[in-house]
C-alpha cells in the first residue's frame, strides 16, 4: 500500500512570498533559513554559558607564566612573543629542512624544463616535408589516430592542425612561465644559502668593489680558511 501511495500524485506545499505591502521589508525569511539562525543563535548561547560556568568554577589561587608573560591591551589579548621560542641550533635546523625542501622544488623545476626544452626542440627540428603531430596524452593520440582513419593524409585536416598548434603556443608559455619559476627558485635557494652561512660561527669579511674580480650590486663575503681536523 506504500508503493501505491506514493504513486499517487501530491500537491507540493510551497512556502509563501514577501506580502506585496511588505515587499519594502526585503525578502521573507524561508524556514531552512530560521533553522539556520535558531542553531547558530543557540550555539552561541551554550558557549557563553560554558564560559559563565568556567569562569565561576575557577580557582583563585591558579597560577601559571603567561599570566605575568602576556598582556590586554585595549580588551585585546596579546600572545606571548615567539621571537625567543627556539634556540639557535633549533632555528638553523629548521633553515636547513626549509633550504632541502626548496632544493627538491628546484631540481624537479629543472628536470620538467629540461624535458618539456627537448621535446619542443625535436619538433622545431624535424623537416617540412613530413607532418608529424606530438600528442600530450594517451587521449589526443587517439584523437589523432582516429582522425588519421577516417581521413586520410592528416595533412587535408587543418581542425587538427589547429589543435596542435594551440597546444604548441601553450606549451611554449609553459615553458617561458617554468624558466621564470626556475629563475625565483635559484634565487630564493642561493639567499637562503647565503643567509645560512652567515649565521654560522666562521670567522668573514665583506669584499670592496675593488677587491671583486666582478663587481656586483649584491654583497660578497670572503670567509678565513680554516684547517679540518
Amino acid at each position: 500500500m506504500s508503493s501505491l501511495r506514493n504513486a499517487i500524485p501530491r500537491k507540493a506545499h510551497k512556502e509563501r512570498p514577501q506580502p506585496h505591502l511588505r515587499r519594502k521589508f526585503g525578502l521573507l525569511e524561508k524556514y531552512k533559513d530560521y533553522v539556520i539562525r535558531a542553531r547558530a543563535y543557540h550555539q552561541k548561547e551554550k558557549t557563553l554559558l560554558k564560559l559563565k560556568e568556567k569562569a565561576a568554577l575557577r580557582n583563585p589561587d591558579e597560577f601559571y607564566f603567561k599570566m605575568i608573560k602576556t598582556e590586554t591591551v585595549g580588551g585585546v589579548h596579546n600572545p606571548e612573543s615567539q621571537a625567543n621560542k627556539y634556540t639557535n641550533e633549533e632555528l638553523m635546523l629548521m633553515k636547513t629542512q626549509d633550504i632541502g625542501y626548496i632544493l627538491q622544488k628546484l631540481q624537479t623545476e629543472k628536470k620538467k624544463t629540461e624535458r618539456l626544452h627537448g621535446m619542443l626542440h625535436s619538433l622545431d627540428n624535424q623537416s617540412s616535408s613530413k607532418h608529424v603531430y606530438y600528442a600530450g596524452n594517451r587521449e589526443d593520440a587517439r584523437e589523432v589516430r582516429k582522425k588519421v582513419s577516417e581521413q586520410g593524409n592528416p595533412s587535408t585536416f587543418k581542425d587538427l592542425h589547429k589543435v596542435i598548434l594551440r597546444k604548441t603556443n601553450s606549451s611554449y608559455l609553459e615553458l617561458e612561465a617554468r624558466k621564470k619559476r626556475l629563475k625565483d627558485l635559484e634565487k630564493i635557494y642561493t639567499d637562503m644559502s647565503m643567509h645560512k652561512e652567515l649565521h654560522k660561527r666562521r670567522k668573514k669579511r665583506k669584499l670592496r668593489e675593488d677587491e671583486m674580480v666582478s663587481p656586483t650590486s649584491r654583497p660578497v663575503y670572503k670567509w678565513r680558511h680554516e684547517r679540518k681536523r
